[in-house]
């Protein structure tokens, strides 16, 4: 069962996004009215912003998916922290200077079944 974020307490949501980031897990949030599932990769403040560089695997787009997406934080809502986990850095050509970075997804091996 996925954690779900019950209130939009500023704590809340930076405790649950850096536990995200920090165990690679997916998490399924509402941005712009719409439904989104992603996988967090940095969080930080950005250009003086609070703010996470996801990956989005599903839910609602106006563009072709998965893609990278630049994600206010202030604008989250119902956040949820999910079961399934990824791998961790994906390739990117465009890489960003943070002014601070919370925390960043590590690369982990595959799991072996």
């Amino acid at each position: 069962m996925p954690h779900r974020l019950e209130t939009k307490r500023p704590t809340d949501l930076h405790a649950l996004l850096l536990q995200a980031v920090n165990e690679n897990r997916l998490i399924r949030f509402k941005y712009r009215d719409r439904l989104r599932i992603a996988e967090p990769h940095d969080y930080g403040r950005h250009s003086g912003k609070v703010r996470l560089l996801c990956y989005q695997v599903d839910g609602q787009s106006s563009e072709a998916l998965p893609n990278w997406r630049w994600i206010d934080v202030e604008g989250i809502s119902d956040l949820e922290l999910l079961q399934e986990t990824f791998r961790g850095n994906r390739p990117s050509s465009k890489h960003h200077v943070w002014d601070e970075v919370f925390a960043r997804a590590k690369e982990t091996p595959p799991k072996s079944h």
